[in-house]
């Protein structure tokens, strides 16, 4: 399977359990890896045989700048899901970074990465 990659995705949102991070939101960034078939595209030099990362970035930033979810894991599930709905895409690996988290301690950022795949 091939890769498609967008890395560094970042948008604004409102994810989070505490109302501080409700209230006030924070950057959240997004890496995902797509994979697919591109031997299609490749073959005929053509944009409606493969995924259009463009749209998916967009869709992407929409869920991370929509409906707010308590945990990053939700997000994440929610990411993958918009991008499956893509044809062609059989899986797609999604890391939601939040680099911004509520953590007493220094650190530099808190991740979750998950993958999904058509079933």
């Amino acid at each position: 399977m091939d890769r498609v990659a967008l890395r560094g995705l970042k948008a604004r949102g409102y994810h989070g359990v505490f109302p501080k991070e409700r209230e006030e939101g924070q950057t959240f960034i997004v890496d995902l890896v797509l994979g697919l078939d591109t031997r299609p595209a490749a073959a005929d030099d053509d944009l409606t045989r493969t995924v259009h990362y463009g749209i998916v970035a967009e869709e992407v930033v929409a869920v991370v700048e929509g409906e707010p979810v308590n945990l990053i894991e939700t997000l994440a599930e929610h990411i993958a899901q918009v991008c499956l709905k893509h044809d062609g895409v059989q899986e797609v690996e999604v890391c939601v970074h939040k680099p911004d988290a509520p953590i007493t301690v220094p650190f530099d950022d808190v991740t979750v990465t998950i993958t999904r795949s058509r079933v």
